[in-house]
């Protein structure tokens, strides 16, 4: 999560200090409303997450498959896979929740700039025997409570065919989708409250994107390729990475992993079904002033690669579908500008991302675009355009088994060996001072500094009077960090950070899919990576690509080198199972590289299973119902369009509105906004956009006693066709009579005609 993420911690910890005289232990209890209860994956049916159960325990690979699994170190010869790709929408709200990734507060939801969506591929050999299914989807992270519910439904519906060992589900990490769908007390005070209609939004959409994908499935074969990518990114934190032994760096010529490595899927007739991209960066083109939900450059790359290949459709429409993905982002950013003191102009590049005047709040880096919109289409168009170029020229293809491999591991209690004779272990879960100064792409606003390696006696003071002091055994276990939150010895109302975690590989051929809980920074990326590859190599499975999938099956922040954890910058601050976290997940994933490449999967233990929480917080914000003002409806304009526009200009129409939030529950419409344009042969209006494409705004704006106003905006562009055009407005109101349950209802709004000219 990046820059200045889960900042919003720090808000809280203001908030609990304004009310010290009042606010005691017990306060902060009753803040969360109620403890609730931890459950086991032991229970599936009632989804009302007021008393539902956790989903049911997924047994080992051996237990659940309808085959077994066939993995040898030789890869065979196979005539190609069956191939299965699926899109579908999962945006959720986008009025009155937080947005997930730069955590600050008030940065709520506003609109919509795109839809978010969930791309799911599944692959499976030609017998059908072993199958695979990677999923990216349009969200800052996976949570935990979001896979045990996809699971929990694949179960349902496909029996054993989907599992947690052979189905991973990645973010992309845009900062600028919907909170509120986690169980871990950190990340439920950052997102204000759980959401149910958001939650279940996701679910679904996740779950429709691999129904279609498995509906869809025929022969095609996949290819590989790989290529570099120039002027996307830079390192945020580089004097952490300076950390990192000479020797090491020396092997690299940059400070950021610059590599794409780009899947290709067409049938047996050579059509195009899908593209799957890895790339190293952090989608934060759109900065933490932004209230619009969209997918920010990765999500803009795949906009444009669908619309590419689906010419004639809607954006989130069409059989072509390309995803995006994470990989080891941790230190990398889109603001390729750099940092700056934004109140006097020079570089604060340096190693506390402070400024002379006005200390590190000033010190934020920013894109190469005219404002954040132009920004993210910039690093986008980069990304797509290189992804383009790999697409069009892979021939190398993709052949050999399907495996998959997963554990859950209790990340808080691994023992790692260094060494024949020297072991080290994981810490329970603890956050750095450094952590509440955010990074310089979205800076922690009280003057916390990256690289604090002492804590302060003010704050240490609040914590300890407030959440009790942390143990001699957690501090110990965390040094150099100074523990401004000792998350891990905090259980109430639940946990405040994961345990148990995932770690997964899937192999299709002689591609290795690495699923990573959390962000790798460059250099843990590229030792996984390496240890990965040499541990398949020794048992025979050589020359294995090895990809690092960030953000998926669960999210623990992240993950530096140890050299990079002695610095306590943001990125260490926030590596939150210690030192030698890096270490463990290597060792562990060796694990799981061996048992594949060893065909003795059926052997790894299971390992603990995670909790499902209930009677989680409510969200902070409460529903009311919608009111049009005295003498209106909802949809009626209240500023219509202008009767004639140029291409290049920008039409605006403000319609009476009601909370877009509705919409997550009724959705009877599936879109907020339409441009038509009046077709004269068909005497029809024709839909050219909607809120999906990039030339769309939906702003909403709140009134006082449940009024508002939805202002819609399209930015003609240069390919727009002279003609006559409308604006339509989709919208659901909340009705609410005394005594009666609240209802929603759909309505519509319609602007007058307008005329496009091009000169």
């Amino acid at each position: 999560m990046a820059k200045r993420s889960f900042s919003a911690l720090e808000a809280f910890l203001i908030f609990l200090l304004v009310m010290m005289a009042a606010i005691t232990v017990a306060l902060l209890s009753l803040l969360f409303i109620t403890s609730g209860t931890i459950e086991n994956n032991k229970d599936s049916g009632n989804l009302d997450f007021s008393t539902s159960q956790s989903p049911p325990a997924t047994q080992g690979p051996a237990a659940t498959q309808s085959a077994p699994v066939t993995c040898t170190p030789e890869l065979q010869n196979f005539s190609g896979y069956h191939i299965g790709v699926g899109r579908a929408d999962c945006t959720g709200q986008v009025s009155d929740i937080n947005l997930m990734g730069y955590a600050k507060s008030g940065q709520n939801a506003r609109g919509i700039l795109t839809r978010l969506y969930s791309r799911a591929f599944i692959v499976a050999e030609p017998n059908g025997s072993n199958r695979v299914v990677f999923v990216s989807i349009d969200i800052g992270m996976v949570s935990q409570r979001l896979r045990l519910e996809v699971l929990d439904r694949l179960q349902s519906k496909y029996g054993s065919l989907y599992r947690r060992d052979n189905v991973i589900l990645s973010g992309t990490h845009t900062h600028s989708g919907p909170a509120g769908y986690f169980q871990y007390t950190v990340f439920v005070i950052a997102s204000e409250g759980f959401s149910n209609r958001t939650f279940e939004y996701m679910v679904n959409g996740i779950m429709k994107s691999i129904e279609i994908a498995h509906t869809n499935m025929r022969p095609g074969k996949i290819f590989i390729n790989k290529g570099i990518v120039d002027g996307a990114q830079i390192n945020r934190s580089p004097y952490s990475y300076l950390q990192n032994p000479q020797s090491e760096r020396a092997r690299y010529s940059s400070n950021t992993d610059k590599e794409m490595v780009v899947l290709k899927m067409v049938d047996l007739n050579g059509d195009d079904l899908g593209l799957i991209s890895w790339f190293a960066i952090h989608p934060v083109s759109m900065n933490n002033s932004n209230h619009l939900v969209n997918g920010d450059n990765m999500g803009y790359a795949s906009y444009l690669f669908e619309q590419e290949k689906n010419r004639g459709d809607l954006p989130g429409q069409g059989p072509f579908v390309a995803a995006f993905a994470s990989s080891n982002l941790g230190d990398v950013s889109s603001n390729i500008v750099g940092p700056h003191c934004i109140n006097t102009g020079e570089s604060c590049d340096n190693a506390n991302s402070s400024c002379p005047i006005g200390g590190p709040n000033m010190c934020i880096a920013t894109g190469p675009g005219q404002d954040m919109f132009d920004s993210t289409q910039i690093i986008g168009q980069i990304i797509y355009q290189r992804a383009k170029d790999l697409y069009t020229s892979a021939s190398q293809e993709v052949k050999g088994p399907v495996a998959s491999a997963h554990q859950w591991v209790n990340m808080t209690d691994v023992t790692v060996w260094l060494n024949s004779t020297h072991a080290v272990k994981t810490c329970k879960p603890a956050l750095g001072y450094s952590f509440a100064a955010g990074t310089i792409d979205g800076v922690g606003g009280l003057n916390f500094t990256q690289g604090m390696k002492e804590g302060d006696p003010f704050w240490d003071t609040i914590r300890d009077q407030l959440l009790g002091k942390p143990s001699e055994e957690i501090k110990e276990c965390q040094k150099p960090k100074p523990i401004l939150l000792h998350t891990g010895e905090l259980s109430k109302p639940h946990p405040w950070h994961p345990d148990i975690i995932d770690v997964q590989i899937i192999t299709i051929g002689s591609l290795a899919i690495t699923a990573i809980p959390g962000e790798f920074t460059t250099m843990s990326g590229r030792r996984l990576r390496e240890a990965v590859q040499a541990e398949f190599a020794s048992y025979g499975m050589k020359n294995m690509t090895i990809v690092i999938s960030g953000l998926c099956n669960v999210y623990t922040h992240y993950i530096t080198t140890y050299e990079e954890y002695q610095a306590q910058r943001y990125e260490a601050a926030s590596t939150i199972y210690g030192p030698h976290t890096l270490s463990a997940y290597i060792q562990l994933f060796r694990g799981l590289a061996k048992a594949i490449a060893t065909d003795t999967v059926a052997n790894l233990s299971q390992g603990p299973e995670p909790p499902f929480f209930t009677q989680l917080i409510s969200p902070l914000i409460p529903n009311i119902a919608d009111r049009a003002p005295l003498g209106r409806n909802f949809g009626d304009v209240l500023q219509p369009a202008k009767p004639e526009y140029r291409v290049g200009e920008v039409v605006e129409v403000v319609f009476v509105g009601a909370n877009p939030k509705n919409s997550a529950e009724n959705q009877t419409h599936s879109t907020f906004l339409t441009v038509e344009k009046y077709e004269d042969a068909s005497a029809t209006w024709h839909i050219v956009y909607n809120d999906a494409s990039w030339e769309t705004r939906f702003y909403w704006h709140k009134g006082l006693l449940g009024q508002s106003n939805a202002t819609i905006e399209w930015h003609i562009p240069d390919t727009a066709q002279p003609g006559i055009y409308r604006i339509r407005y989709f919208g659901h109101n909340r009705k609410q009579e005394l005594l009666k349950p609240a209802v929603i209802l759909s309505f519509e709004g319609t602007s007058s005609a307008f005329e496009v000219v091009t000169t």
